[in-house]
């Protein structure tokens, strides 16, 4: 059997608060030295010659999950002005095509083909894409390395060729400004946060483009967006928990910025242009599940804010969309998203009515504010995402497109449940389940456990054609819905962080119990599965009890939480301290976090197998985070179980891009664990 590799121990020690600690593996975080590289590989050489034997059962699931999909496919067209937008897929090509047709008909025009533009690169992620308002130009930004650090290029769709323009730098987000020359956008500093506002002119040299917002606050992000009635350009300043709104007359792109409302610690709010009126979704004064506001747009100031929907605590506002003679209200009643439409000449308001025993949708895209229709996409476990229009007057629902499954999918054969599991103190902790019919429930079935459960992030069960390779060899498939996420409002979410985050991994581990004692699964056939903050929930879940489990996939998971959060200079750090809290400042959020953080509270017992990923240009969590947590496993556990390392050496948070590579990783998943569970393998 292959040895595992040994990370050599490197002393250092930091002391914080009058206590001194030791870290042997802190040398890891040097990317520099090459013997970082080169353990990082002797880890992924570790991990292909581990896993060999499965490599047969890895094609087998990518071919089979590969076959359900529709590989050539487009998107439902969406009308904007005189032109249809949608994107289209082609067999044997990794990515999408960006094309539009004329709405009163004739030939399609390929805008950017991401195949063409990602040819030759390992990575390649396409960041915003935002067409001008007169439809000539396209403003697009491209990432090759998983840096999360874009490149803004400007297309002329009449010859389909890029002009001279090039930005770098940048992060996320562009807008148009109406005049179909000035484009605005956000730039990076040294710890990855999108500190500045600049504005370009097309055609001049990015050298020349002016500050438009400089964000010195290093818990705040900038961003920038159009609103959708193309009334403003939207600066938006965000902390985890505060905010601040500055709008730009789009038709005037030179002109100061107007403030909506100076920030105030812990007051978020986010706005809807309504021609003389700003729609205004806020948790001010004590709306601590939002309440939607208006003002008027020359005086948005605070003082003239003028309820509209009322605060109510057993029902989350979590968006608002405007449009001409409607607003579109996602709300959560009872942890499940539903639509109501208000009639803005009536005030009259109704639910739009969904029939699942759990569910999830979104809003899909709807450029045009003067419309009688709403599109969104609605799934469960077991609906394949379907797009659908709500006709804004009537509520009713018209289907324009089910995502083919093939291979003789058919949802009927899928049942999906949602139960309780109560925690330590009381607290009802919902799961979503679903499993194919005929599964035996009698405590034999292999169950995967998915949870997260942070930055009241909303983990809704969402459907997986590929998660069906797991259903059809009898597992169970589950998502927890832990303190700490969004999914039954902000309390829950405020229930799961700061000095009370540790509420999140018991009520994992108790949603982890309540599963086998109930005889959905057994303890060993549990496999827990989560990412990022995810991987978090992890190693700290099995920190507490890692008997409750009987393998473990943790992807990119932040692990190292103290070492992470006491270095500003990290990407993320400073905005997180509203998180997390800040142990760098702060002796209690410091003793708190030593008490769950997955890293330091490793101990000589035995721990389940794991399959770790990580990203070497991951922006978000650094590499070292698992790499570290890796070799402190291996050094303290007592059992012979594997523990698997596997870097993507030039990729970031995400892993690979593209289709067939995204198959691969899931392949390399599944493939782990239906090989350690012995679960279902014999069926590939």
């Amino acid at each position: 059997m292959p040895v595992p590799p040994v990370a050599a121990k490197v002393p250092h020690s930091t002391t914080l608060h009058g206590t001194t600690w030791e870290d042997p593996y802190f040398w890891l975080r040097e990317k520099t030295d090459p013997k970082v590289i080169a353990h990082l590989e002797a880890e992924n050489g570790y991990y292909e010659a581990m896993s060999a034997h499965t490599k047969g059962l890895q094609k087998s699931l990518f071919d089979e999950m590969l076959a359900r999909i529709q590989e050539d496919d487009a998107s439902v067209p969406v009308k904007k002005g005189p032109w249809l937008y949608y994107t289209r897929t082609e067999e044997g090509r990794a990515y999408p095509l960006y094309c539009r047709r004329p709405v009163d008909g004739g030939d399609e025009s390929v805008m950017l083909d991401v195949n063409v533009a990602a040819e030759g690169l390992d990575y390649f992620s396409l960041g915003s894409f935002a067409v001008s308002p007169d439809h000539n130009l396209l403003a697009y930004t491209t990432d090759t390395d998983g840096s999360e650090r874009y490149t803004l290029r400007i297309r002329d769709l009449g010859t389909g060729e890029d002009l001279a323009d090039e930005v770098a730098n940048l992060k996320w987000h562009v807008a148009w400004a109406s005049d179909n020359r000035t484009v605005f956008y956000t730039i990076a500093d040294h710890a990855d946060r999108p500190y500045k506002v600049l504005r370009h002119a097309v055609g001049t040299a990015a050298e020349a483009d002016v500050e438009v917002f400089h964000e010195e606050d290093e818990r705040f992000f900038c961003g920038v967006t159009r609103t959708r009635n193309g009334q403003f350009v939207v600066v938006g300043m965000e902390s985890k928990i505060t905010s601040e709104v500055w709008l730009i007359d789009a038709d005037k792109p030179d002109s100061e910025p107007t403030l909506v409302a100076a920030r105030e610690q812990s007051v978020e709010y986010e706005v809807s242009a309504h021609g003389d009126t700003l729609f205004i979704r806020t948790n001010a004064d004590g709306a601590t599940n939002f309440k939607l506001m208006k003002a008027p747009t020359a005086s948005p100031g605070r003082e003239n804010w003028v309820e509209v929907i009322a605060h109510r605590p057993e029902v989350m506002l979590a968006d608002v969309d405007a449009f001409e003679n409607h607003l579109v209200l996602e709300e959560r009643p009872g942890g499940l998203p539903t639509l109501r439409i208000v009639d803005l000449r009536t005030g009259s308001s109704r639910a739009v009515d969904f029939d699942e025993a759990t569910w999830t949708l979104e809003g899909a895209n709807n450029p045009e504010f003067d419309t009688d229709a709403f599109r969104f996409t609605f799934q469960s476990p077991r609906t394949p995402p379907t797009v659908i229009d709500v006709d804004l007057e009537s509520l009713e629902q018209t289907v324009r497109k089910v995502e083919a499954v093939l291979g003789g999918f058919n949802r009927d054969d899928y049942e999906t449940a949602r139960v309780f599991a109560t925690a330590d103190d009381g607290t009802q902790i919902p799961i979503s389940l679903c499993y194919k019919k005929g599964t035996p429930l009698d405590g034999t079935a292999p169950l995967l456990l998915m949870g997260y459960g942070s930055y009241g992030i909303v983990y809704d069960p969402y459907f997986s054609s590929t998660r069906i390779s797991l259903l059809d060899r009898g597992w169970v498939s589950g998502v927890a819905h832990i303190r700490g996420g969004g999914e039954l409002g902000r309390p829950w979410y405020e229930a799961g962080k700061f000095l009370t985050k540790t509420t999140t991994f018991t009520d994992y581990v108790r949603c982890a119990r309540f599963l086998a004692e109930e005889n959905w699964t057994s303890s060993e056939r549990l496999a827990a599965w989560g990412g990022s903050a995810g991987g978090l929930l992890m190693g700290a879940s099995i920190n507490l009890d890692a008997e409750a489990f009987g393998a473990i996939v943790a992807h990119v998971p932040f692990v190292d939480v103290i070492n992470t959060m006491i270095d500003p200079e990290l990407p993320l750090t400073v905005i997180e301290w509203e998180e997390w809290g800040n142990p760098l400042h702060d002796p209690k959020y410091f003793e708190y976090m030593r008490s769950y953080a997955p890293y330091e509270n490793l101990s000589a017992k035995a721990y389940p197998p794991m399959y770790i990923t990580a990203g070497l240009n991951d922006p978000r969590v650094g590499y070292w985070e698992p790499a570290k947590w890796a070799a402190r496993l291996r050094e303290l556990k007592t059992d012979d179980n594997p523990v698997l390392l596997r870097t993507h050496m030039g990729a970031g948070h995400a892993g690979k891009t593209g289709r067939y590579g995204k198959l691969e990783d899931v392949a390399r998943d599944y493939a782990f664990l239906l090989d350690t569970l012995g679960a279902g393998a014999a069926n590939a």
